[in-house]
């Protein structure tokens, strides 16, 4: 996608990338030049957001441009956790989504991010998800009556 201006120059449109347009003040792309990759791609940049504004009753326009930049975080205690809840639901319905999820490893996380548990309901989800555990099949899927 880039984006195209108007006739109006402070506005512009969104256009998908191989598109034709009727103008050649077209940003240039940052990151979809070429197949090969750019120094942008090594730099560790996600992606680059660029905003142009003007004041209501002002004559010039102002572009904002801020780059953000690839820092991941551990994750944090809730995170984690609601991450292995996930997994254990995906597994649960057979999700085709669920790539290599399994009940054991929602559990595995599940004690890694247990984190505080003042009433004791993340202990009892781990505990729920190890019964859970012992419905498989032989082929490892969960049969649930409904």
């Amino acid at each position: 996608m880039c984006l195209a201006p108007l006739a109006d120059p402070d506005l512009y449109e969104v256009v998908p990338v191989g598109v034709t347009v009727s103008t050649s003040d077209v940003d240039p792309l940052k990151y979809q030049r070429d197949t090969r990759p750019t120094r942008a791609a090594a730099s560790g940049e996600l992606l680059t957001v660029k905003v142009r504004y003007k004041a209501p009753d002002g004559d010039t326009s102002h572009l904002l441009t801020r780059v953000v930049i690839n820092q991941p975080a551990s994750m944090s205690a809730n995170v984690g956790f609601a991450s292995a809840v996930a997994e254990f639901g995906m597994v649960l319905r057979g999700s085709p989504d669920s790539g290599d999820a399994s009940v054991p490893a929602a559990v595995a996380r599940a004690r890694r991010f247990l984190g505080s548990d003042n009433e004791g309901y993340r202990s009892e989800f781990i505990v729920l998800a190890e019964r859970a555990s012992l419905l498989r099949d032989r082929d490892g899927s969960i049969q649930l009556r409904r």
